[in-house]
């Protein structure tokens, strides 16, 4: 019997998971390099406030869940308006809408990781900074 219920909720979350994936236009690299930097810079945000207390998020540097939330917040509609740029190229008929929302966002992303690490001490390897360069060459083209 725990068998059937098992198989009946991993089917429930694939066929919820595979609709909401589709509704993204797929779940390609740029979409899972978002997600990924989405979460980091959540994290490392959450480490600036909780362990160094130099958050500029709120008056004290400290961790709040307010400041917490609001940053979830932003990051759900930040997935929004990637939704909104797939349904547009979907209309007009053209293909790179979402990927340009998706490389500012991803570029947005970085450069708070990035300020994140600097309010910790962390130096930033050129390499990263070479990268956000080339991600605003190709948010500039398309």
């Amino acid at each position: 019997m725990q068998n059937v219920y098992k198989e009946a909720v991993l089917t429930f979350a694939g066929v919820t998971g595979g609709m909401i994936t589709s509704l993204f236009g797929g779940c390609d690299a740029a979409l899972i390099t978002l997600l990924i930097f989405m979460g980091v810079d959540y994290l490392t945000g959450l480490v600036v406030s909780a362990v160094f207390k130099k958050s500029k998020k709120t008056e004290n540097g400290a961790l709040e869940s307010k400041a917490g939330w609001i940053g979830l917040c932003k990051k759900g509609i930040t997935m929004l308006i990637i939704l909104v740029g797939y349904r547009l190229d979907i209309v007009i008929g053209s293909n790179f809408i979402r990927d340009a929302v998706v490389i500012a966002f991803i570029m947005n992303e970085t450069i708070s990781i990035i300020e994140n690490a600097g309010l910790m001490g962390i130096p930033v390897p050129k390499a990263i900074t070479k990268a956000i360069e080339i991600l605003n060459k190709k948010d500039d083209e398309n």
